[in-house]
């Protein structure tokens, strides 16, 4: 299961990013850059894991967001929600607007790892 060994990965870089670089002060991050950074990083990895789990690997166009709910729907309604919340988190709160929360950043994480946790679960059921 490589891909759940580089989407675990990708969840410690993020973490190194912002305990490393963006220098937290009072439950904020003060660098936005490296929330930026750890958000996509981060959001990255739990496309790794569901883009394994769904079979998507090797195509080679992005699917949207609305794709990924849809599929993740028809798979597990728990997994959809965490889905939706890491989306909102690490992609657009973290990736875009550099939100700079501790505790939301802790929160999208913890929802990334639970997505990676299920998915390798998942997969060594198939197995």
């Amino acid at each position: 299961m490589e891909a759940i060994s580089e989407a675990r990965r990708h969840i410690d870089n993020a973490k190194d990013f912002l305990s490393n670089n963006a220098r937290k002060q009072d439950g904020l991050y003060q660098d936005r850059k490296y929330v930026k950074i750890a958000g996509h990083t981060a959001y990255t990895g739990v496309l790794l894991a569901l883009n394994e789990l769904l079979e998507e690997k090797n195509k080679k166009t992005p699917k949207s967001v609305e794709w990924y709910q849809q599929e993740l729907g028809r798979v597990d309604k728990t997994l959809l929600s965490n889905f939706t919340g890491a989306y909102e988190i690490l992609h657009i709160d973290m990736g875009y607007q550099g939100i700079r929360s501790a505790d939301t950043a802790s929160l999208g994480l913890k929802k990334a790892e639970k997505i990676i946790d299920w998915v390798e679960t998942r997969l060594e059921k198939k197995n």
